[in-house]
């Protein structure tokens, strides 16, 4: 099982733009409803739908495959948390590839320029999960508490015999 994978994968603007406009079906076949509306909404599609796109690429490559191992143009998209946040949302071969893999999540991070649309991927197994901040237990640590300072006092008798004798 492989630690974590890493994606990345850019796509010029224009070249998304020369695809939208020269083949209307493209997008039915590549996003998902609710990627298409969020794209739509925006002043600039075509730079979103980039980023979008290389995010799919970024992800597939994050999780060592692509669209040749049996994953659907739509088993990969992008969602938006509330705070507008991407997010990687799996579905049928790619979730399954994922959950083979141990995956927990896919950290992900969208960018663009004028020009260039850039996405990184970071699957994250629990091996490489970084591990949540534990409360610490007030029973244990008085405990631990009282061994430390029962040893510091057996050792003083310890010195104080020595020297005694």
């Amino acid at each position: 099982m492989a630690l974590a994978g890493i994606g990345v994968d850019m796509l010029e603007i224009a070249r998304m733009q020369h695809a939208l406009d020269t083949n209307p079906h493209f997008i039915e076949r590549v996003f998902t409803p609710e990627e298409r509306a969020y794209c739509d909404r925006c002043a600039r599609p075509a730079e979103h739908y980039a980023a979008r796109f290389a995010a799919h690429e970024a992800i597939l490559k994050a999780l060592g495959c692509g669209f040749g191992y049996g994953v659907g143009l739509l088993d990969v998209s992008v969602g938006r948390g509330e705070n507008g946040r991407p997010y990687a949302i799996l579905t049928g071969r790619a979730a399954e590839i994922a959950a083979e893999q141990g995956v927990r999540e896919i950290a992900l991070s969208l960018s663009h320029t004028h020009d260039v649309a850039v996405a990184n991927a970071v699957c994250v197994t629990d091996q490489v999960r970084p591990l949540q901040d534990e409360k610490p237990d007030p029973a244990a640590e008085l405990s631990a508490s009282f061994k430390e300072a029962r040893s510091v006092i057996d050792e003083l008798e310890r010195l104080q015999n020595k020297i005694v004798t």
